[in-house]
């Protein structure tokens, strides 16, 4: 880490491509009448990001942030809250197809039996996700929200629940007209899936660095792998650990020693600090401007 120095600099900058590629991502999935502007899904990404690589909020306290900000910059909520569903199935999704070709890049060059038998266990898990995420689009075709809100109507109190009833249809139906949209769903795929591979210069430039530089195969393929572990650890906050195990299991099997994978890992880690926590410091910013003014409105309404 020490030798990396004010590399990290431009390494952290890097991402800011893939980042970019998320936010265009995300956006395609708004209809193009009154979705907000580039700039806007830009920083809320950014946010979205911060939340959840920096939070324990099991991957997905972000992406219901990213929903309250778009629904702050004029998105009807019903939408904002469709947009989000969608795309967290479109990053599922692609995330799986990326884990696959690295997998089989990884196993067209394998030479050992220990390197087959990990393909074959890495593809045996992309199925398992495959098919989980299969049926997570098949309960957004069938009313989701609808269902939740069942279930909420049995658990807690019906003054509770009653004003979501209208809501939950909305919201099931703005995610039923996004994959309607199938022009727009494939853009956004495509995007989310060059993004993920454009990430893969993170670890090739930080390898060059290092003055051990992997290929740009193997730098995709250890990112692909690398980031497979990490979406499946999901629950763990931040991925911590799995994340740095993964790097280091996988870098192996290129020749990458275990304190360079780790490095590689932990320069991961100082980047999401270094954006993450800017963008947890705006995101409160924003939301204590908005309190403030919510304030000062009641206390202009209030009778004197």
């Amino acid at each position: 880490m020490l030798v990396l120095g004010w590399w990290l600099l431009p390494i952290t900058i890097f991402h800011l491509a893939p980042l970019y590629l998320d936010a265009v991502s995300w956006r395609e999935l708004f209809p193009a009448s009154g979705r907000p502007g580039l700039l806007d899904f830009v920083w809320m990404r950014w946010i979205r990001e911060s939340v959840s690589s920096l939070l324990p909020v099991a991957g997905v306290g972000g992406d219901a942030v990213g929903a309250r900000l778009a629904h702050q910059r004029g998105v009807p909520g019903a939408q904002a809250a469709a947009s989000m569903v969608v795309d967290i199935t479109v990053g599922a999704a692609t995330q799986v197809v990326f884990v696959v070709a690295g997998v089989i890049l990884l196993a067209a060059g394998a030479s050992g039996k220990v390197t087959v038998a990990t393909a074959w266990a890495l593809l045996a898990g992309a199925a398992v996700f495959a098919a989980a995420i299969g049926a997570f689009v098949l309960v957004q075709h069938n009313n989701m929200f609808g269902l939740f809100l069942g279930v909420a109507h049995r658990l807690a109190p019906k003054n509770w629940v009653s004003g979501f009833a209208g809501r939950a249809d909305a919201i099931d139906d703005a995610v039923v007209a996004t994959y309607r949209r199938r022009s727009a769903l494939s853009r956004s795929s495509l995007l989310r899936l060059t993004g993920l591979g454009v990430g893969a210069g993170e670890i090739w430039l930080t390898t060059l660095l290092l003055s051990k530089p992997l290929s740009l195969t193997d730098s995709f393929v250890l990112e692909s792998l690398g980031s497979g572990v990490r979406a499946a650890a999901f629950m763990v906050p931040g991925g911590w650990g799995a994340q740095e195990g993964g790097l280091v299991l996988f870098g192996a099997l290129f020749g990458l020693p275990a304190d360079l994978a780790l490095a590689v890992a932990l320069t991961k880690r100082v980047r999401e600090l270094a954006l993450g926590v800017p963008g947890l410091a705006v995101w409160q910013w924003l939301e204590g401007r908005r309190w403030l003014s919510r304030r000062a409105d009641k206390a202009r309404s209030a009778p004197q």
